[in-house]
């Protein structure tokens, strides 16, 4: 029997909190020392909420959310819980004042007020310049955009501020720190992610004196305080950080051994790449406009940030207010027989970041193609599904097909991971562009990659370097792939 067979032995409980900009997550991961048993015992939704003219997170109601959550998880716990990992979406942060209080609700990342400060950012240091010391996809949700518009509207007050996992973690108890799978997404760092960037900072305007430290994944925070640590089962559970950012929680939690295969996280968007054992910033990095996200154990998620199942989403909620019953079942089962429709569409236009309207803005980029609009009352909605699943499709051939360009690495397999894997009608399509094996992962990758981190860090599988061990990782998913079935 090997050690890591003997560790494995051992009962662990631990909770996974997944933060998603449509719902979010708390799940309970039991291991009996034999096999594990998940289930998702608190979702709630999640949506940005408009104040003048703005767009923000009611931050107060995440943090409520994830509490319930907790305590719901101690009360159906058959034991002591060992641990909580939060991962969440990138770029989105909260300034604190001393006592570690939000000053204000954080902004979400599709308010406009990034395309006035990316252009006056760009000023003062070019685009070029950027993307050469971070390696990261020059896109305008970035935090850096974020902040320096913060600077602009005098608004980057406060003692630290915090990316929302790591403040939740750091609101029931744990130290306020920058995790490094979800660092590199704020394009502040220099490429790797292992040190903030003073160059990109003072041409932000930017004090670095309030920015956390930078940790790797894995971390061990702090136990659990405040009233809901009160509850028997939660005396002394670890905070740990896990990939703070959930794609690197999904990609961790696809578990695959080998270097042939390439990802796609599903869900509200599309993340499309290729794990590298290092950053890739070279020409046609930068031409394609790819990013280099911290992984696991030192590794890079070279990829690009596409729209996703957003698209069809938006839709829906535009025909909903006119009394239309679609929903995304039905239009998956209308488009199966639909013929292929005579174009595609760029998914990834800035204008279909936008919420609202989005039968409209799809026209208008259809418009600027050349290509004739669709009619956008609900009786025309697989039609218009049928074309964004075929150009969802189109666009991860096309990045993937940048990889091999780029890194010179083939691709003989894609994991489907997320929400958007139960889309067999677009695993099919993608199967047929790419033309390799389309294996569906776990719809609940991300859950399942905290879960196996947390499970590793107990293991004691740290390294001092980088964190925690991605092969141990990698067995941890695997393992719970099961559960999750």
């Amino acid at each position: 029997m090997s050690d890591k067979t003997d560790k494995r032995g051992t009962a662990r409980r631990v909770i996974a909190v997944d933060l998603g900009a449509e719902s979010c997550r708390v799940s309970l991961l039991g291991w009996d020392g034999q096999q594990g048993t998940l289930e998702t015992v608190h979702r709630f939704r999640n949506a940005p909420i408009e104040a003048g003219g703005q767009l923000y997170w009611d931050i107060g109601r995440i943090r409520s959310g994830v509490e319930e959550g907790l305590a719901l998880c101690a009360r159906k716990s058959d034991g002591p819980i060992d641990s909580i990992g939060v991962d969440g979406w990138a770029v989105d942060y909260v300034w604190l004042d001393a006592q570690s209080v939000p000053l204000r609700n954080p902004f979400c990342y599709r308010d406009l007020r990034t395309e006035s400060s990316q252009a006056s950012l760009h000023k003062k240091i070019l685009p070029e310049r950027i993307y050469e010391l971070t390696g990261i996809q020059l896109i305008r949700i970035n935090t850096l955009y974020q902040m320096h518009s913060d600077v602009l509207t005098q608004q980057a007050t406060g003692r630290v501020w915090l990316n929302l996992p790591e403040y939740i973690l750091h609101s029931l108890g744990g130290d306020p720190v920058a995790e490094h799978t979800n660092v590199a997404n704020t394009q502040m760092t220099e490429a790797g992610g292992e040190r903030w960037c003073s160059e990109l900072l003072q041409a932000a305007g930017l004090d670095q004196d309030k920015f956390p430290k930078i940790v790797p994944p894995g971390t061990v925070l702090g136990t659990l305080q405040g009233p809901v640590a009160e509850l028997p089962a939660f005396r002394n559970t670890k905070l740990i950080a896990p990939g703070c950012h959930d794609t690197a929680c999904a990609v961790a939690g696809i578990g695959a051994e080998g270097d042939d295969w390439a990802f796609v996280s599903s869900g509200t968007w599309s993340l499309v790449g290729k794990l590298l054992p290092g950053p890739c910033t070279n020409a046609g990095a930068h031409r394609h406009n790819f990013s280099n996200e911290c992984g696991i154990g030192g590794s890079i998620r070279f990829l690009k940030n596409l729209n996703g199942m957003w698209l069809i989403e938006e839709c829906l909620r535009h025909w909903q207010k006119q009394h239309a019953a679609w929903n995304v079942a039905d239009l998956i089962g209308a488009c199966r027989i639909l013929d292929s429709p005579q174009f595609t569409f760029p998914v990834d236009d800035a204008e279909l970041m936008l919420s609202q309207n989005m039968p409209d803005r799809i026209n208008s980029v259809l418009r600027k193609c050349g290509h004739a609009e669709l009619p956008t009352h609900p009786g025309m909605a697989p039609q218009f599904a049928n074309l964004i699943f075929h150009s969802l499709a189109q666009r991860y051939f096309e990045v993937l097909q940048q990889v091999k360009e780029v890194t010179g690495q083939d691709i003989r397999r894609i994991f489907i991971v997320g929400g958007g894997s139960r889309n067999e009608y677009l695993n099919h399509l993608v199967r047929q562009r790419c033309g390799v094996e389309v294996l569906r992962g776990p719809v609940e990758s991300s859950t399942i990659g905290n879960a196996a981190i947390q499970l590793a860090v107990l293991d004691g599988d740290v390294d001092s370097s980088c964190g925690v061990r991605a092969d141990c990782v990698a067995e941890w998913s695997r393992a719970l792939a099961y559960a999750a079935t």
